[in-house]
């Protein structure tokens, strides 16, 4: 005899609290643990795998749906039933692969699409994997959500960083030039003033004319000007 797997013996545990004194043999637990197993199959692969993911979602929340609307009120036929003709059935339920077959084998609808109510208990478990499912689906969407939004984030940061830095060195280069630029002037303003100052210093003096002296421009030797006055005769 097979080993009852940790999945099989918690869910015993959790039928002998719900039903005290209501006993449960190993055969009926491993048969409910196989069913469980069928069922989930018919989940995935036989919907999650074939179809899309927005497809499979759908599907499976339409099923979800209808199971619960009869658990919730099994006695009401319009739970019952379904039009195969209704656009959402048909998008939801028909048209995707394996969603009908679910609902055939674990809704026990008949194939003129009828709520089997004998099938109560099978149908009570399917609703529950179907939960398990969306609920474990849903979650993941969430995850890959949040860690889209972080990747998004973390390569806006990224980008932000770099434009900064570009700014930033766009910055530092307009500083360095505009440095560069007063240095180079006040060189080429020092090496003109150098210039001048040796052209200056290396330029002849201007010579001076000799002032004129007074008088009529005689000098002291002419003999023929009477009005020059002549020197005394020397005399021993």
């Amino acid at each position: 005899m097979t080993t009852p797997t940790a999945e099989v013996l918690a869910e015993a545990a959790a039928r002998r609290h719900s039903n005290t004194g209501a006993g449960v043999s190993g055969s009926q637990l491993m048969q409910e643990h196989e069913k469980r197993q069928h069922f989930r199959r018919l989940i995935d692969p036989g919907i999650v795998r074939p179809n899309s993911k927005q497809v499979a979602m759908d599907s499976l929340k339409t099923l979800t749906t209808m199971a619960e609307n009869i658990l919730r009120d099994p006695d009401n036929p319009k739970y019952q039933t379904f039009k195969h003709e209704n656009d959402t059935i048909k998008r939801r339920l028909i048209q995707p692969k394996g969603a009908l077959e679910y609902a055939l084998e674990v809704m026990n609808f008949q194939s003129y699409y009828v709520f089997n109510a004998s099938k109560m208990e099978d149908l009570r478990m399917g609703a529950a994997i179907l939960r398990e499912v969306l609920d474990r689906e849903t979650e993941k969407e969430g995850r890959e959500q949040r860690n889209m939004e972080q990747q998004k984030a973390a390569a806006a940061a990224a980008a932000q960083n770099v434009k900064l830095a570009f700014l930033d060195d766009r910055r530092t280069k307009t500083m360095l030039d505009q440095r560069e630029r007063e240095l180079r002037e006040a060189r080429e303003s020092a090496r003109g003033t150098q210039g001048a100052a040796a052209a200056l210093a290396t330029s002849p003096s201007p010579e001076q004319s000799p002032s004129p002296m007074p008088g009529l421009g005689y000098t002291l030797t002419t003999v023929d000007n009477p009005d020059v006055d002549q020197p005394p005769p020397y005399h021993d």
